[in-house]
C-alpha cells in the first residue's frame, strides 16, 4: 500500500451528506467525513473536496420535504444552502486546524483556456499553503448542468485532470461497481474502463441526482487524463485514508498511461 504524499480530490453527492431518506444534512457523517479529511492532511497528502449538497441544504430552510422539479426553484434553494454547507465544514475542519477555500464554478470556467488556467492557479496556491482544503461546487445558482445532468462527477473528473491529480474518489451509496446480475460482490480493479461501461445501474436517491452511469462516465475521463479513480461507498467515510493508501473497500480504476 502506498504511503508517499499523493494529490487527492475526493467528490462528495448529496447522497452521502444528508440522511438516509431524507433533505437534512447528516451531522455525523459530516463529521466523520472532516475527520477522514484531517487525517490525510495529517499524513502529508493534499486533499481536493468537491462537494454537492448546496440544493438539499437548503431545502428546509424554504419549507421543502422534498426536492422540487422547476429550475428556478431548486437554484434558489441552492442559493440558501451553499451558506449552510460551507459552515458544516469551516467549522468541523477548523476544529481540526484546517481552513476552507470555497470555490464556485460552471463548466463554462473548464471551456474557457484562460479562465481554466486561473482556476488551477487559485487551487495551486491553496494547496501550497498546507492548511486550506479547497472545497468546490458548481454554482447552481446561476448554472443548470448538475441540477439536470450529474451530481458534479463530471465536474470532479476534469478538476482531477485539470490540477494533475495522483488520485480520484468518486463516493456513492454502493461499496463499488456491481456486474450485471449480482447484488453483492463487486468488481475490485478494472484496468481498461471500456470493459465495464454496461455495467452502471440506477443507485441514486431521492435527494441526489447522478447514479451510477454519470460516475462510469466520469472514470472514463479521469482515467483518460491519468488519474488513477475508485468508487467506494460514502457511508464507510472512515476509510478514505485506507482508499488513498491503495486499500479499502471499492472499485479502483487504473488510470490510462499518458504519452510523453
Amino acid at each position: 500500500m502506498s504511503t508517499s504524499p499523493r494529490r487527492v480530490v475526493i467528490k462528495f453527492g448529496s447522497g452521502i451528506l444528508t440522511r438516509p431518506g431524507s433533505a437534512a444534512l447528516d451531522e455525523g457523517q459530516f463529521a466523520q467525513l472532516c475527520q477522514a479529511i484531517a487525517i490525510l492532511r495529517q499524513q502529508g497528502h493534499e486533499v481536493i473536496v468537491v462537494s454537492s449538497g448546496a440544493v438539499a441544504a437548503g431545502l428546509q430552510p424554504l419549507g421543502f420535504a422534498r426536492r422540487p422539479e422547476s429550475t428556478s426553484v431548486l437554484q434558489a434553494c441552492a442559493a440558501v444552502g451553499q451558506s449552510r454547507l460551507m459552515n458544516k465544514y469551516a467549522t468541523l475542519l477548523g476544529a481540526c486546524g484546517l481552513h476552507v477555500g470555497q470555490l464556485l464554478v460552471t463548466h463554462q470556467d473548464f471551456e474557457d483556456g484562460q479562465r481554466r488556467e486561473n482556476f488551477r492557479n487559485t487551487l495551486l496556491s491553496l494547496l501550497e499553503r498546507g492548511n486550506i482544503i479547497p472545497v468546490i461546487n458548481e454554482n447552481d445558482s446561476v448554472a443548470t448542468e448538475e441540477l439536470r445532468f450529474g451530481d458534479n462527477d463530471a465536474l470532479s473528473a476534469r478538476l482531477a485532470g485539470i490540477v494533475g491529480a495522483d488520485l480520484l474518489i468518486l463516493f456513492t451509496s454502493v461499496d463499488g461497481l456491481l456486474p450485471p446480475g449480482e447484488t453483492e460482490r463487486i468488481v475490485e480493479r478494472v484496468e481498461d474502463i471500456r470493459e465495464v461501461l454496461d455495467f452502471a445501474r440506477d443507485e441514486k436517491g431521492e435527494f441526489s441526482v447522478g447514479g451510477m452511469a454519470s460516475k462510469l462516465r466520469a472514470v472514463e475521463w479521469a482515467v483518460g487524463e491519468g488519474v488513477e479513480t475508485v468508487i467506494a461507498n460514502g457511508r464507510r467515510p472512515l476509510q478514505i485514508p485506507d482508499l488513498v493508501a491503495g486499500g479499502g473497500i471499492g472499485t479502483r480504476f487504473a488510470a490510462r498511461e499518458l504519452a510523453g
